[in-house]
């Protein structure tokens, strides 16, 4: 690994130590029952599509992976479809969150601390490996999925959520809103109207705002805009993948085929809040913000 890849995988495990995935959607304190039960309601009312795009129900008696296991949110359904259960995080965070919630629920697992570029189980260990919404933060993102290929059993399957790039979220949010709202930060005033707006949290809003007085060239750059306008203000890393891109990620693999999900309707203005499920489910099959891509290691 270069010093620059060292050094960015670093900051990203830094981020994710500080800020695990999931936590900011309750008040309830981490560890609690009622804080997995708030977090867990959360994730699936809003991206309720989930379930079923992962197939939790059809992972009895499977050995799953999953690269990133957060809070155990997507973990515990594995666990409780009677998967056998292995989840690894880059965060000692998140690991000790995701075991304490498998104690709380008396689920079965196992969890260790890793490194998604250079996973240390032995080749052909899994019949599935799942990663939601984790790979397009590592620096590598090639390399980690070289070794989803490699752990796989053959004939496994992978199930990887990336960022897409051809989404409403990153051609129209981010890229047109999100750029012209940042602009209204640099007063306190235009904070708090966009506070209004948006619903963004005042404290999230003034750390963006800090980082734009601090250096606005390197805030507004593409890619550093795109790193903080995707998991929060600090955020290293993101990136984006249209669809071909991501095929040729799985190049290895056999029958690679990809599907999207996620449509955030907070960011359609009027309508957004009245949209039938629906037409949010057309409209994200063609501009929503979640690639999935499913494959199959050569048997």
């Amino acid at each position: 690994m270069s010093e620059a890849n060292s050094q960015l995988k670093n900051r990203v495990r830094l981020f994710w130590q500080a800020n695990p995935c999931g936590t900011k959607f309750t008040d309830a304190a981490p560890g609690t029952r009622s804080f997995y039960e708030k977090v867990e309601e959360h994730r699936y009312a809003k991206e309720w599509h989930i379930p079923a795009a992962a197939d939790f129900a059809s992972s009895g008696g499977k050995k799953v992976l999953e690269i990133g296991c957060g809070l155990g949110t997507d973990g515990a359904q594995f666990a409780r479809a009677g998967a056998d259960y292995t989840g690894v995080d880059l965060t000692e965070a998140a690991i000790d969150l995701a075991r304490r919630r498998f104690e709380l629920f008396d689920l079965a697992g196992n969890f260790r601390t890793a490194d998604a570029e250079s996973l240390d189980f032995p080749d052909a260990s899994f019949d599935f490996v799942y990663s939601h919404g984790v790979l397009h933060h590592t620096p590598d993102t090639e390399r980690a999925v070289r070794e989803i290929h490699r752990v796989l059993r053959p004939g496994g399957r992978a199930v990887v959520m990336l960022y897409h790039r051809d989404s409403y979220n990153y051609r129209v949010n981010i890229r047109l809103f999100r750029r012209a709202g940042a602009h209204l930060l640099r007063t306190e005033r235009g904070l708090k109207l966009v506070h209004q707006l948006t619903g963004e949290p005042v404290e999230s809003l003034r750390e963006h705002a800090r980082s734009l007085k601090q250096d606005a060239g390197s805030y507004l750059a593409a890619n550093e805009f795109l790193n903080q306008h995707t998991d929060g203000a600090g955020n290293p890393l993101a990136r984006v993948y249209s669809r071909s891109e991501a095929k040729e990620l799985f190049k290895d693999f056999v029958e690679v085929r990809t599907a999207l999900h996620f449509l955030n309707k907070r960011w359609l203005p009027i309508v957004g809040s009245v949209l039938p499920r629906a037409i949010e489910s057309s409209l994200a099959a063609r501009w929503g913000w979640h690639l999935w891509i499913y494959a199959r290691k050569q048997e």
